[in-house]
């Protein structure tokens, strides 16, 4: 059965989409769920196990392998939500019909489903016969899950080292494999070998003869080979990659993995024209796999799902994405954080975002990890954070230990936005204070305390929201928009923010927002300047190699959009000199940093 709709709701930070797929998947809606925090996730289970009168054994720590059990019974209970809820809408009745109008209503007008059921109700059926067409016809959104692959810390039970098995991403994984889910997961942030290959484990993510696959691997890329290169590597272990999802390295929420200068336009271009070559190559290398594995060989090929995200904000984008580079769905995220009806948003921190301008987002440095990560300046978190500081008592607790990868001090990793990981780093800087400036010395102690626990502020939200015990979490939360916020500031229904993505209503007030593309190329352009600037003495090799890659990248980039405007007669409407004004600005501040770099060059 084909997909319903042509968007999908991405994983975002921690808890914000943790429930999502209860709220809107009998809408046909896709959406994620971030599966990496088992605590979380049994602190949800418990309270909605109260909520729908369903019976709840907790799983405690004590209990083996009680991170993958924790995991699967949660989706389990998604799942069961969600399907009940599918099936009350389908279940044709006066009582019911409002939100069968509903699921209608948000399809677009070009929908097949949305024609056929208008002609169908049109010869005045009798209610059996609409209850068996909706059975036949109306698909439930999938519930997909979603697992960073940096996050794979390996843990301990009474001091002895577990397993590989029972490192977080490993259990995340085994957690979904268990589930009766059937469905994706998508895999972000590069790849882990070792976790890609333990997929091989579990039956339901190999194809059946009919090449039907219970659980699909979608792997989150940000250009061409990488996709080509981990597609090759899965496939080598008989595992297919079912969808190629595109996101913008910087024009998005969460952690930033920005490339060197490669844009999502020629991004997007190199997979529709290698799209066939890329199903070909990575399926012979499948077929072999399988056979050498004595397992089952689908009678034809496989399909791929290629889709794309970061920064969409208007039907148009949507639709050009759509029509021009042949996305079988595009994702919308940080515009779905004003629609309560979706995400899980505390009050506080929705009022913050909706009053959000361009310099209240930024790229910080407060990721553990040391990946550069969205942020919304004045958050509670962050507040929290340098109240601490002030205190003399910078750090978390660390409750959660989910990003606990530093073992610089210690012989069991910390995380470096502890407690314990900031008092011996600064015990270290008070060591060589003697030897550096004033300017030197802040400027370290400032990135040392800089860094926060998201693992939990991410999270908080969802529990403000159901009304979940916060002792140890406290309320202050952490968020992670992408830019784009900026440019969406009022709450809104679900219904007002599908009728936005399809063209039908506008929830945006402002009407100076920038292209996707051009957006993405001026965040680039920053990110150069920012790159340049911190450049001491001479450049090294690598340094060198990087930034020219970076200015031939953008500079290929502009080409592309230069040409692909230049081909549009009648596209982007209103904004299409805007867009070509700003990409002439692009293109002299491109100028200006090549300029700089051959100076730097020429000091080396």
């Amino acid at each position: 059965m084909s997909k319903t709709h042509s968007f999908h709701i991405p994983v975002m930070g921690i808890g914000f989409t943790i429930d999502t797929p209860m709220k809107i998947a009998q809408y046909g809606i896709d959406s994620v769920i971030f599966i990496g925090d088992d605590i979380l996730l049994e602190k949800l289970r418990a309270k909605f196990c109260s909520k729908f009168n369903m019976s709840y054994s907790e799983i405690n720590e004590k209990e083996e392998d009680y991170r993958a059990k924790r995991i699967t019974s949660y989706l389990n209970l998604i799942k069961e939500q969600a399907e009940k809820k599918f099936e009350e809408l389908k279940n044709y009745s006066v009582e019911k019909s409002s939100e069968l109008k509903k699921y209608f209503s948000m399809l677009p007008d070009a929908s097949t489903i949305k024609q056929e059921f208008k002609q169908f109700t049109e010869k005045i059926p009798d209610a059996t016969e609409i209850k068996e067409w909706l059975k036949t016809n109306l698909s439930l959104g999938d519930i997909n899950v979603n697992i960073m692959t940096k996050l794979d810390k390996v843990n301990y039970r009474k001091k002895e080292e577990l397993p590989v098995e029972y490192n977080d991403a490993h259990a995340a994984l085994r957690g979904f494999a268990n589930s009766e889910l059937s469905s994706s997961i998508v895999f972000s942030a590069g790849m882990n070998p070792r976790l890609f290959s333990y997929i091989e484990n579990f039956d339901d993510f190999f194809p059946d003869a009919e090449g039907c696959i219970k659980k699909k691997v979608v792997l989150k890329v940000s250009d061409y080979r990488s996709a080509l290169i981990q597609g090759m590597f899965l496939a080598k272990k008989g595992v297919w990659v079912s969808e190629y999802r595109i996101e913008s390295g910087l024009n998005c929420g969460g952690h930033a993995f920005a490339t060197e200068g490669q844009l999502m336009g020629p991004i997007l271009e190199k997979f529709k024209e290698k799209r066939n070559e890329l199903v070909e190559e990575v399926y012979a290398v499948l077929v072999n796999a399988l056979e050498v594995k004595g397992r089952t060989i689908p009678n034809k090929p496989l399909a791929i799902r290629v889709t794309a995200q970061g920064g969409v904000g208007t039907s148009e984008e949507h639709a050009f994405l759509v029509n021009n580079y042949e996305v079988d769905s595009v994702g919308w995220g940080t515009p779905f954080l004003l629609v309560p009806e979706v995400t899980s948003v505390d009050e506080n921190t929705m009022t913050q975002l909706s009053e959000a301008k361009e310099k209240d987002l930024f790229l910080s440095n407060i990721s553990p990890l040391g990946v550069p990560f969205n942020n919304l300046r004045g958050n509670s978190k962050d507040l929290e954070k340098a109240a601490f500081v002030d205190k003399g008592r910078p750090g978390s607790s660390c409750p959660k230990k989910f990003l606990a990868l530093n073992s610089q001090f210690t012989d069991h990793s910390i995380c470096t936005a502890s407690r314990q990981y900031q008092n011996l780093k600064i015990g270290e800087l008070e060591t060589q204070k003697k030897d550096l400036s004033d300017n030197d010395y802040h400027s370290k102690m400032s990135e040392i305390v800089d860094k926060s626990c998201i693992c939990v502020g991410l999270g908080t939200s969802a529990l403000m929201v159901n009304e979940v015990d916060r002792r140890v979490e406290g309320d202050a939360v952490s968020v992670c928009p992408g830019p784009n916020m900026a440019y969406f500031s009022k709450k809104s229904s679900l219904q007002e923010m599908v009728g936005h993505i399809y063209g039908n209503n506008n929830v945006m007030v402002r009407q100076d927002r920038p292209n996707m593309f051009i957006k993405e190329l001026g965040l680039y352009l920053k990110y150069l300047t920012d790159e340049m600037s911190e450049v001491i003495g001479k450049l090294n090799r690598k340094q060198e190699k990087h930034l020219t890659n970076f200015v031939q990248n953008l500079d290929a980039g502009i080409e592309y959009y230069d040409n692909l405007f230049g081909r549009m007669k009648d596209g982007f409407g209103k904004v299409r000199a805007s867009m070509e004004k700003d990409l002439d600005a692009a293109r002299e501040i491109l100028n200006l940093l090549s300029e700089k770099l051959v100076v730097l060059k020429e000091v080396t």
